[in-house]
């Protein structure tokens, strides 16, 4: 599938799940924050939140069709040291030192993680569009995580489905300005692809939106970035264990280093400046 037509897709089924947990919420008590009542600080970091996770999803799908995805991986995963650059240069949060270590660790180990996977018979594809365009979503990450304490009050899976079924209205718009709608309508004609979509969307968007934003209330924007390296960790355990594919020294060495982040994080003392954990009292606007 194309970029715009997985990625439309992909959002749609997460926002799909999500709307479904946000009503099973409602049962049981938990409040829905109205839009009409959020201020205009929360709205504009919505907005600015929304653009940031649709530029992420086309940036990246569209640098792993032009370059190595493993070097894509590498320049996408430097947004957990860039948002360790904003809390102490825009927020004046200063990160403890055991976090410092351990996202050096958990960097150093994700490297060696994502440059076990490359096959050198393949050789290396390099492209300056792919390459910025990798970057680009490394961005678009840091800015989704550092403005989602602007609206700490919206219950995180409220605001998850709210930010995916903006995603979702943004690519059909995307879509029909540039005449790929037949790119959206593949799996109608190749009905194969629905059941990777209807994954990616349940466990690569809808769950993991929600619990992202769940971490990041919990343990703050350094913490989360950082075990959230874990990622391509997990990846490459699962093609071990699903695909077959062979674990090598390197690989099993990055995985240690990004788990011994984890548990070195444990040991951090819990940062003051975590938003709130619970839904507040929505301020008043203006």
């Amino acid at each position: 599938m194309t970029p715009i037509g997985f990625a439309t897709w992909r959002v749609l089924f997460g926002a799909a799940f999500l709307a479904v947990v946000v009503a099973a919420m409602r049962q049981r008590g938990r409040p829905i924050i109205k839009l009409r009542r959020l201020p205009r600080r929360a709205v504009g970091a919505l907005a600015l939140a929304a653009a940031s996770g649709i530029i992420l999803n086309l940036a990246i799908f569209v640098a792993f069709s032009r370059i190595t995805v493993a070097l894509a991986l590498l320049a996408f995963y430097t947004y957990p040291a860039l948002v360790a650059v904003v809390a102490i240069v825009v927020e004046r949060r200063r990160p403890h030192r055991l976090e410092l270590v351990a996202l050096g660790l958990a960097l150093g180990g994700m490297t060696l993680v994502v440059l076990g996977q490359l096959d050198p018979s393949a050789g290396l594809v390099v492209d300056a569009l792919g390459l910025g365009l990798a970057l680009l979503a490394s961005v678009a990450q840091t800015v989704y995580i550092i403005t989602s304490r602007a609206y700490a009050f919206i219950p995180a899976e409220q605001a998850a489905t709210i930010l995916l079924w903006t995603a979702v209205l943004a690519y059909v718009l995307i879509a029909l300005a540039t005449g790929s709608l037949d790119a959206i309508e593949e799996p109608f004609r190749n009905p194969v692809v629905w059941p990777y979509v209807v994954v990616a969307g349940l466990l690569g968007a809808g769950l993991p939106s929600m619990l992202f934003l769940v971490a990041i209330r919990l343990i703050g924007p350094v913490r989360t970035g950082i075990l959230a390296m874990l990622e391509p960790v997990t990846g490459t355990i699962l093609a071990a264990l699903i695909l077959g594919e062979t674990l090598g020294p390197i690989q099993l060495l990055g995985g240690t280093l990004v788990i011994a982040a984890g548990v070195l994080l444990q040991r951090a003392p819990t940062p003051v400046d975590a938003p709130p954990t619970h839904p507040m009292q929505v301020p008043a606007p203006g």
